[in-house]
């Protein structure tokens, strides 16, 4: 039997179920010292370093 195409729709929920897993598992809070720690290098670390240091300007 011939590989069927999805329909527009179904595509559609395709993708955004993979783009929703990805943002879970990058938003997730992760523990210190657990096996799966962040790499320094990962956006969201970068992200959350401008964070913090925006908002130690901003109290000072």
């Amino acid at each position: 039997m011939g590989v069927t195409r999805l329909k527009r729709k179904d595509r559609r929920n395709k993708t955004t179920a993979k783009k929703e897993v990805q943002f879970l598992k990058l938003g997730r809070n992760i523990e210190t010292g657990s096996r799966s720690e962040m790499p320094a290098n990962a956006q969201v670390v970068k992200n959350n370093a401008i964070l913090d240091k925006l908002e130690a300007d901003l109290k000072k």
